[in-house]
């Protein structure tokens, strides 16, 4: 498989690993059932413990920071588990301000960057710097994308034949499932060459089980010959030939009239003369006479709506028929411009420019078919996704959940000021749009849980630090368990039923044996402390003392802080 080679790349490859694991500070959560008028709610709960990065009753979460250290943040709860990711990120058009603090600072780079060598020299570094930039986060990504999920990646000319070349490289060749053009504008004549660049791109990339359909809008007929099961017809011949299919070159005759249909010599019919009866006397063939309201001129072959709904649960695990999505966007996605009117109704003004429509986003989310997925962006801009994605949810019933990530000081003021209009409505008079309703938390990168020495961080307190450990450990939320964990700034709090107990999952009970001024051990004294009976035991402590053929004969794990603990 063909590869992509640039200055730097050798020090991004792996970067993604290297990027350091920090806390999420909640910040606030927000509420559109209060149906605040003046945009201005924000109840502030920072000092309260989040289980769960979205809460059971909120449509999402929007964070704060750079999206390499957020979506890093994320791999503890979502590994696997985001079941559409949607980015848009810079084009780098070389007219463009963008941030970028990956620490790649490679004298070689360094060097490169100060070199200037003319206009070539000036694009080389920039598709360099911009390869170095989205190659560690796209790794991230693949981790968060879910086995039968999938990627979708707006971008234009600039930087698309690198972009599939490394998508190729990190999802696999054999994951890139289609590039949708997409139409931005219409075509403008004040253009270089005399050509308008009109469209972008969208490439998709999926893990290994992804099916997107459109749910088919098929049409059923109803008769009283079949009361309790509707039907439709197709076609009732094949592209073969008589001299390839002579069982089914013969004249059909209808039984109920007498009336002959000849075989058309290149085209035969899809039965054979010796099967017809058996498929007639079933309901499965229809001739022009058999109802008023049918307007065919040879014999059809009629399909059951409760065969289509047995194929479709078979297939995909689902009763209702889809039909192939085409790369050919309907118009109804939108462009631009469409996206611009949706800035101005909801702010008064363009505050951000060249955003997506919201209804290119919910098209590309809709054709999942899941309603209670997660949809992460990690570009996340002005909100056009959880625009969407609240759209959505109000147009089908659905409980999608939505995560953004933006790196920028808008992230409050823009993003999620979108989000909260959105969901209690914007506009007025007869251009006002009803509210979506919807919840979401507000969180900003807090410090990094391991120091340069990698020991635990103990700045970011032992709630976190427990929440890291259970989520390293059983991929599920302390919030599954049913108790709370207190916050460590309190000497007197309890953090669950006993002390150092994290939980049980799957029949293993989960010890975190630590203080923060003094060393631990794991030894006959401290298993007095394990209160909690199961099938096995995972205990972390400083030391441990134990008789190791104690240890198996009881099945107890002992992992030591910090060198066991998983780096995410």
């Amino acid at each position: 498989m063909p590869t992509l080679h640039w200055i730097g790349k050798e020090k991004v490859v792996s970067h993604h690993q290297d990027v350091p694991y920090r806390v999420l500070e909640h910040k606030y959560t927000w509420n559109a059932e209060l149906e605040i008028d003046d945009f201005e709610l924000q109840i502030d709960d920072s000092k309260n413990h989040k289980s769960s990065i979205i809460s059971p009753q909120s449509s999402g979460a929007i964070i704060h920071g750079d999206n390499l250290e957020a979506l890093k943040s994320l791999l503890p709860e979502y590994e696997g588990k985001v079941k559409c990711i949607y980015i848009d990120p810079p084009y780098n058009t070389g007219n463009e301000s963008w941030v970028y603090n990956d620490n790649v600072n490679h004298p070689k780079i360094k060097k490169w960057l100060g070199e200037v060598v003319g206009k070539d020299g000036e694009d080389l570094t920039r598709h360099d710097k911009w390869l170095c930039m989205m190659y560690p986060r796209l790794k991230l990504l693949h981790k968060l994308l879910a086995d039968d999920g999938a990627i979708f990646i707006s971008i234009d000319d600039n930087e698309q034949a690198n972009l599939k070349l490394i998508c190729d490289e990190i999802f696999g060749s054999w994951n890139y499932i289609a590039t949708f053009p997409w139409r931005k504008r219409t075509a403008k004549s004040d253009v270089p060459n005399g050509i308008s660049q009109d469209y972008e791109w969208i490439i998709c990339y999926s893990k290994k089980n992804f099916f997107a359909g459109i749910e088919s809008t098929r049409k059923y007929r109803s008769s009283d010959d079949y009361p309790n099961d509707r039907w439709r017809l197709t076609d009732l011949t094949k592209q073969t030939s008589a001299e390839e299919r002579p069982n089914s070159a013969f004249d059909m005759v209808d039984p109920k009239t007498g009336k002959s249909y000849p075989f058309n010599p290149k085209r035969t019919w899809a039965v054979t003369k010796d099967t017809f009866q058996d498929y007639y006397d079933k309901g499965k063939i229809v001739f022009p006479d058999d109802y008023d309201f049918l307007n065919i001129s040879i014999p059809s072959y009629r399909v059951f709506e409760s065969e289509d709904k047995a194929k479709a649960l078979k297939k995909y695990g689902r009763d209702y028929i889809l039909k192939a999505v085409s790369t050919n966007l309907p118009k109804e996605v939108g462009m631009t411009q469409d996206g611009n009117k949706e800035i101005v109704e909801l702010f008064g003004s363009k505050i951000f420019s060249f955003p997506k429509p919201s209804s290119l986003i919910q098209f590309l989310v809709g054709i999942l078919n899941d309603k209670n997925s997660i949809i992460l962006d990690s570009f996340a801009g002005s909100g056009t996704t959880a625009h969407a994605v609240l759209n959505l949810n109000k147009q089908d019933g659905g409980n999608r959940k939505f995560i953004l990530v933006e790196m920028e000081d808008y992230a409050n003021d823009i993003t999620a000021e979108r989000v909260k209009r959105v969901a209690i409505g914007y506009g007025k008079g007869n251009k006002k749009v009803e509210g979506t309703g919807g919840a979401f938390d507000f969180y900003e990168l807090g410090l990094p849980l391991f120091d340069e020495n990698q020991n635990l961080n103990e700045e970011v307190g032992l709630a976190k630090i427990r929440e890291y450990i259970w989520f390293s450990e059983t991929r599920s939320g302390i919030s599954d368990l049913g108790f709370r964990i207190d916050d460590s700034s309190n000497p007197k709090s309890q953090i669950s039923n006993h002390q150092y107990e994290l939980g049980v999952k799957d029949g293993t009970v989960y010890y975190f044996i630590y203080e923060k001024d003094k060393l631990t051990t794991l030894d006959f004294d401290a298993l007095e402390l394990i209160k909690t009976k199961g099938e096995q035991y995972i205990i972390y402590a400083d030391n441990c003392l134990l008789p190791k053929e104690f240890m198996a004969k009881k099945n107890i794990i002992f992992k030591k802080i910090p060198r066991d603990i998983t780096r995410f």
